[in-house]
């Protein structure tokens, strides 16, 4: 059983400030023949919440370049949704995990920004 369209989440009441930790997987694709082919379609990321107290996993699509942040960079997360996959083979089993469009150093975009809007101003 899954959730529609996911839970969409306050993530500022939900997960606080981010740091990032590091890379935790990459889960490649298969070939038609069923071999493990060398495309990656997910990276999931650890990334340390305050809120929460606890590590929590962020998993972003293949297509996003590989994120390198320093270790407990601040980060800030895209777009995130909450959704579960259930089992219940031999008793109910919930996991849970959540999807991102992308993660991005906190202050780095109001860094890019401001120079674009300085020289459409002089440009102006």
């Amino acid at each position: 059983m899954r959730l529609g369209e996911g839970i969409v989440v306050d993530k500022e009441k939900t997960f606080g400030r981010l740091r990032f930790s590091a890379l935790r997987r990459e889960q490649k694709g298969t070939n038609e023949d069923g071999t493990v082919s060398d495309a990656i379609i997910k990276r999931t990321y650890d990334l340390k919440s305050n809120v929460q107290g606890q590590m929590i996993q962020v998993s972003v699509s293949g297509e996003i370049p590989l994120r390198e942040f320093e270790y407990n960079a601040e980060v800030d997360i895209v777009n995130p949704v909450v959704d579960t996959v259930t089992s219940s083979a031999f008793r109910p089993e919930v996991t849970w995990f959540i999807n991102v469009d992308d993660i991005v150093l906190k202050n780095k975009a109001s860094v890019n920004q401001s120079p674009a809007k300085n020289q459409n101003n002089k440009e102006g």
